[in-house]
């Protein structure tokens, strides 16, 4: 009956142990994802409704934007859900959809984060050259590479998970199914699977990230060339903008999948979870639209626009 049972839902314990923390927890969440939903969609609007930003920085600003609402739309609605009442349960189906897109939108960003670095050393390092070199196929080729590694990181790690055996163990101690914590309830030696994500992690995660270093390493030494203050103001602002996502997303990632499970504590990685799930995403519209001009234009002109078209009629 139990290894049926499993073979139809997982119950997520989340913070359940915990029930006044789940109520405040409800209140923070909703209004994290309405905050979140919002700001990424006005993002993606303000992008391709004014053709001043129809530039390839924010091509690849709207592919995360729309990547950001995928992750966060993955977990936040079950977890809503499970903090609003007693039943902490989600189907096999919905747990594996669930682990699907979470490491397909996980595995993506990593990829198009360096993608977007790349576009801002080749702005500021060969600008004369840049609308040469980014052209309209590389881009869409550099974000279909970003999908389609997040793609194949789905497609191998998520069956490999959902199909480890767990003895009647339907018990997840997360919030949702996170690859991780579905790994721990197994009841078979993991050694293969771990070595697996190790590598993977490797490459999705440490082999961006190092493109990202080296790119903004020769990006440092262009800005410090800049004669101009304003000029070297400008690029520091564009890249500081990048950067501080960077910094946010890799930060937590890095220290989830990069180190042994027993180093941190299981309510530890609940929050880093909640955090590079929910605050990232709900941050990153937030921090391109405050430390970018041309965000703060567009915006202003379509509100101005529509106001105007209003009093017109």
């Amino acid at each position: 009956m139990r290894n049926q049972s499993c073979q139809e839902l997982f119950i997520l314990l989340g913070f359940s142990d915990r029930p006044r923390l789940e109520q405040i927890l409800f209140v923070f969440v909703l209004i994290f994802y309405l905050v979140t939903l919002v700001g990424n969609i006005i993002i993606i609007l303000v992008s391709r409704l004014d053709p001043s930003l129809h530039t390839p920085m924010y091509f690849f600003l709207t592919n995360l934007s729309f990547l950001d609402l995928c992750f966060t739309s993955s977990s936040i609605p079950q977890l809503l859900f499970n903090l609003g009442g007693p039943d902490k349960t989600i189907s096999y189906t919905g747990c594996a959809i669930q682990l699907f897109i979470f490491l397909g939108a996980g595995g993506t960003e990593c990829v198009l984060l360096a993608v977007m670095a790349y576009d801002r050393f080749t702005a500021i390092c060969k600008p004369l050259h840049y609308s040469v070199i980014m052209h309209s196929q590389l881009c869409w080729t550099l974000v279909s590479v970003a999908w389609g590694v997040g793609l194949l990181n789905s497609l191998i790690m998520s069956p490999v998970t959902m199909k480890l055996p767990r003895c009647g163990r339907c018990r997840v101690k997360h919030f949702l199914c996170e690859m991780p914590a579905l790994i721990k309830i197994a009841c078979v030696d993991t050694v293969a699977v771990e070595s697996t994500v190790f590598i993977l992690s490797i490459v999705i995660v440490l082999v961006p990230l190092s493109l990202i270093l080296i790119s903004y390493s020769y990006i440092v030494l262009a800005v410090l060339r800049i004669k101009s203050a304003a000029g070297r103001r400008k690029a520091f602002n564009t890249c500081g903008s990048h950067l501080t996502v960077v910094s946010l997303f890799y930060g937590n990632i890095i220290y989830m999948y990069m180190q042994p499970g027993n180093n941190s504590s299981q309510d530890q990685g609940k929050f880093l979870t909640l955090f590079y799930n929910l605050v990232t995403p709900m941050l990153n519209p937030i921090i391109y639209t405050l430390r970018n001009k041309d965000v703060k234009g567009a915006l202003k002109r379509l509100v101005f626009k529509k106001s105007g078209d209003s009093n017109f009629s």
